[in-house]
């Protein structure tokens, strides 16, 4: 999830010690009443199949001799496009294009095409060329069109021995964009405190959930069943045709460990190299990874950020000791809930003081910056203008209507979720509970999903048969691609290196200062030496 929502984003008591046990036995406990709400989803699957207008999920590829990916024959007026180069409005170092795909890969004639952006960043040092990296972006929702440019920038071993390319996948930024509300409309599904478990506050969460997920399907009906993984990945393997190439190397962190672990399912014919960076756990469904979530956004804020601040009383005033920084939130949002900060066109409550958090311990390099929007939100009325807009402008920053549009498209489409409301009420008070920063935001996030009109899509079960070693990397407290996750995308991929980075939270491994993360993955891209054995690399700050 790139900060998501995770997207994708997705209590005090909750420690590194027993957490992750208890966040897995929170995501594997049996609803009540278990056989019925089975044959109540299951009615309503075949229900949403028919709405959509779609066949029942199958297996990629399935009952086919060909590699999966191969399965549906690709028509000429895809394969014989020509990529018109052109450097790109908004950073000309690149280079920007355009290509026409199949709304559907599965039924290519049927419905209108889409366009997908691609850029490129020509290898630097053209005479060592080893071939063409390629990099999606994160989310579900981020745009990757720039991309190839930050990495060539932090990596510039690489950038000279890779053409870097890049795309806005399907559904956002420059290629064919979905649709579902306006700012304006959106600030309904953010508004008010998910922490508020009264049937009133319950019963509105769970309509603003059905109307954005209604209008999801009113603006952008017939484009949204086709946002998925599994789309993006026959998306990839044109833009690697149209190229020019016969086998891809692959760089993905976040959500784009997801893209490529499913591009390499897919078509592992076409994989020379694939990094992985804070993994997805694309081993299993987006409801059981998301259920995961709660845990790990906790463990990151009480563990690191909140120590962090209290080692700060001087500068930031928030307390100097992790239960003082604690009771300080808890006060501060409590005054948030009872009179909300408005500053222009932004509304500051308590699910906006929460996203904030959320999108800030995401990386080290952000507690400062979070540390000094804290210290304004406390002094509001005296702080000068200029940082009040800054701080306004950072709270509106986090979510928004054009991210969500995607996150849920592809996070509802991509695998099955529970349908019963009765479900994610009982889940969403347990989250609030135990977890509350993330878990407040349970059920609004899964009322969505359980409210989506649509089929999943054809299921892909990654296993890592017929790859290369694929190098992996997690840190140990990422708040959004949690480790216990990573472990099982791990155990699917199987002949996967995972390179274990201790001491560290960060969201996104490489390009880094950590001369051991660096290490291993630049021997891996530029000299195809791939670790023996999984390994850990020690964050620098931590020895």
């Amino acid at each position: 999830m790139t900060k998501t929502a995770a997207p994708g984003t997705t209590s005090s008591t909750a420690h590194a010690g027993s957490a992750p046990q208890e966040a897995a036995a929170a995501a594997g406990r049996a609803p009540r009443a278990r056989h019925a709400r089975r044959a109540r989803r299951a009615a309503l699957a075949v229900a949403a199949a028919v709405l959509a207008g779609l066949a029942a999920p199958t297996t990629a590829g399935a009952a086919t001799g060909r590699d999966p990916g191969d399965a549906d024959p690709v028509p000429a007026r895809y394969t014989h496009q020509t990529l018109d180069w052109q450097p790109c409005a908004k950073k000309p170092a690149l280079d920007c294009a355009t290509m026409t795909a199949p709304r559907d890969w599965h039924h290519a004639g049927v419905g209108a095409d889409l366009t997908i952006a691609v850029s490129r960043h020509r290898a630097t040092d053209p005479a060592s060329r080893k071939g063409t990296l390629l990099m999606a972006a994160g989310g579900p929702g981020g745009t990757g069109l720039l991309r190839p440019a930050n990495l060539a920038g932090g990596a510039p071993a690489v950038a000279a021995a890779y053409d870097i390319v890049g795309f806005d996948q399907r559904g956002v930024g420059e290629s064919t964009k979905a649709v579902c509300q306006t700012q304006e409309e959106f600030q309904d599904f953010l508004a008010g405190d998910y922490r508020d478990q009264s049937p009133a506050a319950v019963d509105r969460v769970i309509a603003n959930s059905r109307k954005l997920a209604a209008s999801c399907q009113e603006r952008s009906g017939d484009l949204i069943p086709y946002l998925t993984t599994e789309q993006t990945a026959h998306d990839i393997d044109l833009f690697r045709g149209l190229l020019g190439e016969r086998k891809l190397s692959y760089y993905g962190p976040s959500y784009a460990s997801m893209i490529g672990a499913y591009y390499a399912t897919l078509f592992p014919h076409r994989v020379e190299r694939m990094v992985l960076d804070s993994n997805i756990g694309f081993d299993g469904t987006w409801e059981t990874f998301e259920l995961g979530q709660p845990m790990s956004f906790q463990r990151r804020f009480d563990e690191d950020f909140v120590p962090w601040l209290a080692a700060r009383d001087a500068t930031y005033h928030w307390g100097s000791t992790p239960e003082q920084v604690r009771a300080h939130w808890e006060q501060r949002r409590a005054a948030l809930h009872d009179s909300p900060i408005v500053e222009g066109s932004v509304t500051i409550g308590p699910n906006q003081l929460d996203s904030l958090a959320m999108s800030a311990i995401y990386r080290a390099s952000d507690f400062p910056d979070l540390a000094r929007i804290l210290a304004a939100v406390d002094n509001w009325p005296s702080v000068d203008p200029a940082t009040r807009t800054a701080a306004a402008q950072a709270f509106a920053g986090y979510l928004s209507p054009q991210f969500l549009a995607e996150y849920f498209a592809v996070t509802c489409n991509d695998t099955p979720w529970t349908r019963d409301l009765d479900v994610w009420i009982e889940r969403g008070a347990e989250n609030t509970a135990r977890w509350p920063l993330a878990g407040a935001r349970t059920l609004a996030f899964s009322a969505v999903c359980a409210s989506w009109p649509v089929a999943p899509a054809p299921e892909v079960k990654v296993t890592g048969a017929r790859l290369p070693a694929t190098l992996m990397l997690n840190s140990v407290h990422d708040p959004a691609t949690y480790y216990e996750a990573a472990l099982g995308a791990h155990r699917a991929l199987r002949g996967s290196r995972l390179v274990t980075v201790t001491g560290n939270g960060d969201h996104g491994q490489y390009p880094t200062s950590n001369t051991c993360v660096s290490g291993v993955v630049e021997r891996y891209l530029l000299d195809d030496k791939a670790p023996a054995r999984d390994l850990t690399c020690p964050s620098p700050q931590a020895g």
